[in-house]
């Protein structure tokens, strides 16, 4: 079963679980890192999700991953929150953190720049709109973004 098919196979089975809980999930990744795939869940809520939350998740989610046995190879079931840095997937991810410093990774450079960081002014016509500090307003097309995400100010 490829990648895509799992992650979407895995949001089928994990709505439910975190809908219930109140929780949003954010984001769902099937990778290999060294020998081992990894089934990953990230879930969130306001004020942060605990070690509980994740574990609770984890419990019910595996339940149903042991009853329709879809993934044929060995892996590891991971649920944890999405960090400080998380990344901004869906559209709604876009109008919820309105004002936020974000960090832009691009596919490839635009103007000799490969990462952008500025203000999310939001998401129009599938076009990201950043303000940058001393140049203004950006629109970068969603395709060309490898990933935006939260930008942790120290």
């Amino acid at each position: 079963m490829g990648k895509g098919k799992v992650e979407q196979m895995t949001e089928e089975l994990v709505n439910p679980i975190v809908q219930q809980q109140n929780f949003e999930l954010v984001d769902i990744e099937f990778k290999k890192e060294g020998p081992h795939k990894y089934l990953k869940i990230y879930i969130d809520k306001p004020g942060g999700i605990t070690l509980d939350d994740c574990q609770k998740v984890s419990e019910q989610l595996s339940e149903k991953l042991d009853e329709t046995d879809p993934i044929q190879e060995n892996y590891f079931l991971e649920v944890s929150s999405p960090g400080l840095d998380r990344p901004l997937k869906r559209d709604s991810d876009f109008v919820k953190f309105k004002g936020e410093n974000v960090e832009v990774k691009l596919y490839e450079a635009i103007e000799g720049k490969k990462v952008l960081e500025g203000e999310l002014v939001g998401l129009e016509d599938n076009n990201i709109k950043l303000n940058i500090e001393n140049v203004g307003l950006v629109e970068i097309p969603k395709e060309k973004v490898a990933i935006t995400k939260l930008a942790i100010k120290l």
